[in-house]
């Protein structure tokens, strides 16, 4: 069929839900898991490094890109997967001899190759999956033989289709221990259980890497806090002149909380997340109890959780800090405005004060002209009637001078009030929208 243009990553996004089956176990069987805390600068190193061990037991290596692998290398089985903040190295052996915990699938590997492995080992754990038997187990010979005599956690899984046990106790050789007692395990069904339980303690272990995270942003939160409570209570009673420099100490605090936003968002968020996966781990594992022992379910709630709620509260703390700083740097911000918009309104009436005082000056002066001119023009007309009268004329100078006094008056007043009026017409017609400035704009 001729079907219409495929989408380039169809096949990926497809394949994505087959990219991490879990291997086909069988007991006994026995495994060697690590979980390497890295950042995904080390991805292409540990493709690599696994690209090695390929060489070294002929097999075909992971291709370019690769973010997961699985092989048969004939001393182990070897699967590898890379997430966003850790890698995850699985090695199983079939069989199991009397100690079952004893030459564990790592121990085959390279000294000198496994301590090169890039990243920090954030969970390392051997688990053995043995036949349960008919006999109901002896959990205190469990403990004391394989355990410790450490309490042990644990409880029936996938219908009552095994037992699973741990102490989650990490021993001398930097390993803790998984004991899955098989009753009615299908190979593929045990390879989900092991895997289910393995990814339950990584993302337990992750998602506990924030806390110490939010215990050490507690003391630098409360500082903050009292920082924002001074500056609040000084803002009840502060005058003018001390609110820039509230809104100075208000602004460093602002930008110190979203420091620690930028810091540990991540960090709270990739808390959430990862706790949800161990809950919905725990719910896949269907948990039925033993009598007298602890269930997984019980074991996070009684210590996970705490842990959880005291990121939560710590996150949240951040937040609302975050928010009333805001809050407090605008109500400041508004202050410090209105103040400068009375101190501007405090300008103008000043301007409009010496206007005045300009306008009364002006007016004066403008009296005074009038009077001037008015003198400067009766000297000429006195001049050209003294002239009429020595050309024999009959005009009297000082009766000429006298009559033109008050006429000249009012012509000189009639002229400036007009020259006034003129320009004031000119400045409005400037100014005003629309006007002579505004139409120059216009098509």
């Amino acid at each position: 069929m001729n079907l219409p243009a495929v989408h380039p990553q169809r096949l990926e996004l497809n394949d994505e839900a087959h990219a991490r089956p879990p291997e086909t176990l069988k007991a006994p069987v026995r495994i060697s898991y690590l979980a390497l805390y890295s950042d995904a600068s080390l991805r292409e190193t540990q493709r690599l490094q696994i690209c090695e061990l390929a060489q070294i037991y002929g097999v075909h290596p992971p291709a370019p890109g690769a973010i997961h692998y699985s092989v048969n290398m004939g001393r182990f089985r070897l699967k590898w997967e890379r997430h966003s903040e850790f890698a995850r190295y699985k090695f199983i052996t079939a069989g199991a001899g009397e100690e079952p915990f004893e030459d564990p699938p790592i121990m085959k590997l390279s000294p000198e190759w496994l301590a090169s492995l890039a990243g920090q080992v954030l969970v390392a754990t051997h688990a053995v999956i043995l036949p349960a038997g008919d006999t109901e187990p002896d959990y205190d010979n469990i403990s004391a033989r394989h355990f410790a005599g450490n309490p042990l956690v644990g409880a029936w899984v996938s219908g009552r289709a095994a037992i699973a046990l741990t102490d989650f106790r990490i021993r001398a050789d930097g390993f803790s221990r998984l004991l899955v007692l098989d009753k009615s395990l299908r190979p593929r069904q045990a390879g989900r259980v092991i895997q289910r339980l393995m990814e339950f303690d990584t993302y337990r272990m992750l998602s506990l890497l924030t806390l110490p995270v939010a215990r050490g942003l507690a003391p630098q939160l409360t500082s903050a806090e009292a920082e924002l409570a001074d500056i609040t209570t000084a803002l009840t009673h502060a005058n003018p002149a001390a609110e820039p420099e509230l809104l100075d100490r208000l602004t460093t605090l602002a930008a110190q909380i979203e420091s620690f936003e930028a810091k540990n968002n991540y960090r709270f968020s990739a808390a959430r997340a990862y706790y949800q996966l161990v809950q919905r781990r725990l719910a896949e594992l269907r948990e039925d109890r033993i009598p007298a022992l602890q269930t997984f379910q019980e074991f996070t709630e009684q210590r996970l959780a705490p842990a959880m709620n005291t990121c939560t509260a710590a996150a949240t703390r951040q937040e609302s800090l975050a928010t009333r700083v805001a809050r407090a740097t605008q109500l400041l911000s508004t202050r410090v405005d209105i103040t400068r918009e009375r101190q501007g309104i405090e300008v103008l009436s000043s301007m409009n004060r010496r206007a005045d005082l300009q306008l009364r000056l002006q007016q004066t002066v403008e009296g005074l002209s009038v009077a001037a001119i008015t003198y400067y023009i009766i000297g000429l007309i006195g001049y050209a009637a003294r002239g009429a009268e020595a050309a024999h004329l009959p005009v009297n100078p000082d009766l000429a001078q006298g009559i033109a006094i008050p006429i000249t008056l009012l012509i000189v007043g009639l002229g400036i009030r007009r020259i006034h009026r003129m320009v004031h017409h000119e400045a409005s017609q400037t100014s005003a929208p629309g006007g002579v400035g505004a139409g120059e704009l216009g098509p």
